[in-house]
C-alpha cells in the first residue's frame, strides 16, 4: 500500500487487458489523495485506446477530464519509439516488437544499472539490433507465453515458445549477460519450464513470482 501512494509514473508497453486491467482502479483508490497527477507514459495509438475503449464514461470516468482538491489527477505522455524518455528516475528506450497490437520493450536504466524487456512479442529483429548496440546490458527480460505443442497458437497470438526463443536469444550478442524468462501462461507452467531447461542455455533463469531481483 505504501509502495502505491508513491507511484506517479506508470509506463505502458501495449493496451492488452493483462496489461492495464489494474490502472483504473489504481487511479480511483489514489484519487482524492494526488497532489500530482499520475503520469502515463505510453504509445499514442495506446493512449487512444485507453481514451476509447476504458476511460470512456461507459467503462470508467475519463480521468483527465477530473480534478480533486489539488488538480490534475491524471495526465498521458505519449513518446515515440526508439526516442529516449524519462519517467520517475529512469530512462526508458522504447523498441518496436512484434505482437497483435502496437507494442513495444524497452531499455531503461539509472545511473547503475541497464535492463532490457522485450514485453508480449513473437519473433522480432528490431529490438535485437537495439540492444546489439547497446552496453553494459545487466539483464535481458523476454517472454516465452507457450508450450512447443502450441506452437499454431504461439503464432496466431504473436507469443514466443521455447523453441522459438531459442532462435531468438541466437541474435542476441551480449553472451554473458543473464536472461530471465516470464509470462509463462500458468496452465502450461510445468511443460515451459521443462522445455526452457532442456534448451542448455546456461545463462537462461526463470522469473520466480514473488522473488524480489537486483540488477
Amino acid at each position: 500500500e505504501l509502495q502505491k501512494e508513491k507511484i506517479r509514473d506508470v509506463v505502458l508497453t501495449h493496451a492488452h487487458l493483462d496489461h492495464i486491467a489494474g490502472l483504473p482502479l489504481f487511479i480511483d483508490d489514489l484519487f482524492a489523495t494526488l497532489e500530482t497527477p499520475i503520469r502515463i507514459h505510453a504509445l499514442p495509438e495506446v493512449i487512444k485506446s485507453l481514451e476509447d475503449f476504458v476511460f470512456n464514461w461507459t467503462i470508467y470516468p475519463r480521468f483527465t477530464e477530473l480534478k480533486n482538491k489539488f488538480g490534475e489527477v491524471m495526465n498521458y505522455f505519449p513518446f515515440v519509439i526508439e526516442q529516449k524518455f524519462t519517467a520517475a528516475h529512469l530512462q526508458f528506450i522504447p523498441i518496436q516488437v512484434n505482437h497483435k497490437v502496437p507494442t513495444v520493450g524497452f531499455v531503461f536504466s539509472d545511473s547503475k544499472s541497464k535492463v532490457a524487456i522485450s514485453s508480449d512479442t513473437a519473433e522480432m529483429d528490431t529490438f535485437w539490433e537495439v540492444l546489439n548496440c547497446e552496453s553494459g546490458l545487466d539483464a535481458l527480460l523476454i517472454e516465452c507465453a507457450f508450450p512447443n505443442e502450441l506452437n499454431d497458437l504461439a503464432h496466431a497470438s504473436h507469443h514466443l515458445t521455447p523453441n522459438k526463443l531459442k532462435k531468438e536469444i541466437a541474435k542476441f550478442k551480449h553472451l554473458n549477460c543473464p536472461i530471465y524468462v516470464f509470462n509463462l501462461k500458468p496452465a502450461y507452467l510445468t511443460q515451459i519450464t521443462a522445455e526452457l531447461r532442456n534448451l542448455n542455455i546456461k545463462t537462461l533463469e526463470i522469473i520466480e513470482v514473488g522473488r524480489i531481483y537486483y540488477f
